[in-house]
């Protein structure tokens, strides 16, 4: 084969390709590893990697240039190099050993292809699921403390108001047997409907913290004007709450997502934000349902929120990205933080939803 075809052959191979002998001379490259290392073949023919590459990558292509000739065996193996902006680019390379008629090697034939997008999805993906896995385990933990939770309060409240129920029933029934006076068996239902109220308004208080009925019933406006009522008496933490009337029901999906979006958003800002006002905004814009938290609080560093995996942050954005939504946080120390949850909405007009 003359030089000159193997030169047409290389050159239309779209990865970096190259000839060396025996002793890791380049004897032949193509276009694209010229554009890698930036020079013109007449400064790479006859030099050694060192000579054409930063010392420490020339050494190491030696070094398995030098293992290929000696083996006679094909290397493949990744590796990292760094752009002219300094960005790490990863490659997968493979070194094939050359042999003369009598078995001998006398060069090494190579090729080099970037795989910096994959290995990125790669990365992505490991992080991907190990957020997941976090997730799950936040989720668990949040599960489990919910049920300690419901588990105290059934037995704390509930239990002992049931148990004192059950008590004045069987001493009301003693005083009908020995035959006490009605005053004194009235004042005794009387204080057995007290804590039979008592205990209505615990079983209702208890759903409400699972899942509030009036979401169901009079739908999410009703629903988060009422959390909000509920957050400020809780915390004293004014909040502007801004809504739309709508012709429609959003859908049970969207309006459990927005609420429990709020929810976790205000149980931040109580928790961490040390904020005195807070607004909450949902609007409807060209199809899709706009929904925008802000706080005056300490704000944070998003970047250092990501390396400690705040996971409430991650449950929000699952729950957005599961109905195709988008999740956009803005904050920085001491100017509050900013919560963006866009949501489509298929077939809006259709359902009658619409801006007043």
């Amino acid at each position: 084969m003359t030089n000159a075809l193997q030169q047409a052959i290389l050159d239309n191979i779209p990865d970096q390709a190259w000839l060396k002998d025996a002793e890791s001379r380049y004897i032949q490259v193509n276009d694209a590893f010229m554009t890698a290392c930036g020079l013109k073949a007449n400064d790479i023919l006859g030099k050694t990697p060192r000579e054409v590459w930063p010392a420490e990558w020339g050494g190491k292509y030696i070094d398995t240039d030098m293992a290929v000739v000696r083996s006679g065996k094909r290397m493949r193996y990744e590796e990292q190099r760094f752009s002219a902006a300094g960005e790490v680019r990863w490659f997968d390379t493979i070194k094939t050993p050359i042999f003369d008629d009598s078995g001998k090697v006398v060069g090494t034939a190579g090729i080099s292809r970037e795989i910096t997008d994959r290995k990125r999805a790669e990365q992505e993906l490991q992080a991907s699921r190990s957020q997941l896995r976090e997730l799950s385990a936040y989720l668990q933990s949040v599960r489990e403390e919910e049920r300690t939770n419901i588990a105290r309060e059934l037995h704390d409240e509930l239990g002992q108001m049931l148990t004192a129920i059950q008590l004045g029933l069987g001493a009301l029934e003693s005083a009908v047997q020995t035959g006490a006076d009605a005053g004194s068996m009235q004042h005794s239902i009387a204080g057995l409907l007290t804590l039979a109220d008592n205990a209505t308004q615990a079983v209702q208080r208890l759903a409400t913290d699972l899942r509030p009925p009036i979401l169901d019933g009079l739908g999410l406006n009703a629903a988060l004007e009422w959390q909000i009522e509920t957050f400020t008496d809780r915390t004293a933490i004014a909040c502007e709450l801004v809504l739309p009337p709508l012709s429609g029901q959003l859908g049970g999906e969207v309006e459990t997502a927005v609420f429990r979006i709020v929810q976790e958003s205000l149980t931040n800002i109580a928790r961490h934000a040390n904020a005195s006002r807070a607004e909450v905004t949902l609007h409807l814009e060209q199809g899709r349902l706009l929904l925008r938290i802000i706080d005056n609080g300490k704000g944070m560093l998003l970047s250092e929120a990501e390396q400690r995996r705040r996971l409430g942050i991650v449950g929000m954005r699952e729950r957005a990205y599961m109905l195709g939504g988008e999740f956009k946080v803005q904050s920085s120390p001491g100017h509050g933080t900013q919560i963006e949850v866009s949501l489509p909405l298929p077939g809006m007009e259709k359902k009658g939803i619409r801006p007043a």
